[in-house]
């Protein structure tokens, strides 16, 4: 809306023409993100009280959380409302990736709060496991049509970066479609396994989304793309203000998120933050990378994984971890819930670094 604005008032006004800088725009959408949280946070966390809608403990998980029963939870809502509002006020809404955006964030957040609304009201499992993958999968891939018939350029419609290697890009043809479905359901269903420890997931998210900041940027600037020898999508620098409105909602959430927290986001924020990171991966031709910045919930998903495997393979005898996902197990080995935090951040921070790294290894 401001960027509209400033657009249609620059010839007679010329210091509007400051607002049509991404990166002063992203600063903005990252400030402005972080005082909606921090306004409306505390009267949010009240209501949801009032409204008795507050997180039920699994029995299975350690006695540590049991104290955590009845601690609001639906918190996505700020996170994804915040990020909503600064889009519309500071990206530019005829770019085709900030709409898509606003359909994942939406479409997603609908999903999860509905997760959640049955978890808290009726069945504590919530939806059924495969009515909700199916709901991610027809949004992820009503996406991935619309970027693959609707291509930035022909020479993008189905390509994509390859790591260390340089001025080296595949074509996947059709299969490119199930490729970036893949990343998109994957990447918010990721976020879920993580957001099970006070700040952990939203840290993780602020983390990658930073990372990506820079990515979409690079990608974007013909200049910058040239010389990271990365492809360069000429309207994914906007991404660069989505990732900031995530960084900016990221850490106003981390006020009342952090432990001992105020408040939980559950699904209404993680399958709608992780779908989005997934997709600005998508956007900016990066989905491969997206395995290592977002390493620390890759190693959440694995264990889980990994577990059920080796549990199944042992015919119930013996477990690969005292509990999955990882960051359960280390809560079992002794260690407390901050530091299990503050340690998962600090390689969440190496692997985004590294990530980043990987451009110059080209």
């Amino acid at each position: 809306m401001i960027y509209l604005l400033a657009r249609a008032i620059q010839p007679v006004f010329s210091p509007a023409n400051l607002f049509t800088y991404i990166t002063f725009r992203a600063a903005l959408a990252a400030g402005f993100a972080i005082l909606i949280l921090m306004l409306f946070g505390r009267p949010v966390v009240r209501k949801i009280k009032r409204m008795a809608l507050g997180e039920e403990i699994y029995e299975e998980l350690p006695d540590s959380h049991q104290k955590k029963a009845g601690t609001p939870s639906m918190g996505g809502i700020l996170i994804v409302g915040a990020i909503i509002f600064s889009l519309l006020l500071f990206a530019d809404l005829t770019n085709p990736y900030i709409l898509l955006s606003l359909v994942i964030l939406v479409g997603m957040g609908l999903l999860g709060f509905l997760d959640d609304y049955v978890k808290l009201r009726k069945h504590k499992r919530g939806i059924k496991k495969r009515y909700k993958f199916l709901a991610q999968a027809v949004l992820a891939l009503g996406v991935c049509l619309y970027l693959y018939f609707f291509p930035e350029t022909e020479a993008l419609r189905s390509s994509t970066n390859v790591l260390f290697f340089k001025n080296y890009v595949i074509q996947l043809g059709l299969f490119y479609i199930l490729l970036t479905g893949f990343v998109i359901v994957a990447a918010g269903n990721a976020v879920n396994f993580a957001d099970g420890l006070d700040g952990l997931a939203i840290g993780l998210l602020a983390i990658v989304a930073g990372a990506y900041a820079v990515l979409a940027y690079a990608a974007g600037n013909i200049n910058i793309a040239d010389y990271l020898n990365v492809l360069y999508v000429a309207r994914a620098g906007e991404m660069t203000i989505v990732c900031a409105t995530v960084v900016g909602a990221g850490l106003g959430f981390l006020w009342f998120n952090t432990h001992p927290a105020s408040i939980f986001m559950g699904d209404t924020g993680a399958l709608p933050l992780g779908a989005l990171m997934g997709f600005i991966a998508v956007v900016v031709k990066q989905e491969i990378l997206l395995g290592i910045v977002g390493g620390v919930f890759v190693l959440e998903v694995l264990s889980v994984i990994l577990q059920i495997i080796w549990f199944h393979a042992s015919k119930g005898k013996r477990r690969l971890f005292k509990m999955a996902p990882l960051h359960h197990h280390f809560e079992l080995v002794g260690w407390t819930e901050s530091k299990i935090v503050v340690r998962f951040w600090i390689w969440g921070i190496l692997l985004a670094v590294a990530g980043l790294a990987t451009l110059k290894v080209r």
